[in-house]
């Protein structure tokens, strides 16, 4: 029954996945030492929605290219 199975397109996804993971969260850093203000603070303490809308499409956009550039 298993004797066909090949696990490494398993084992690439789940690779794949976190190194986009860390690419993504590598980029977070990058665009909060860029910001003059705390970006998270900001969203959440103070509601500013511009901003949560701003960096939720920074995030998205982030995203799309990583996982376009993993697929190939």
């Amino acid at each position: 029954m298993f004797e066909n199975f090949n696990s490494l397109p398993i084992v690439n996804s789940i690779f794949y996945s976190f190194l986009g993971i860390i690419i993504l969260l590598i980029a977070y850093v990058i665009l909060e030492k860029l910001t003059p203000e705390k970006t998270w603070q900001e969203i959440v303490k103070n509601q500013n929605i511009a901003l949560a809308i701003v960096f939720g499409a920074f995030i998205l956009g982030i995203a799309m290219i990583i996982s376009s550039a993993i697929r190939g």
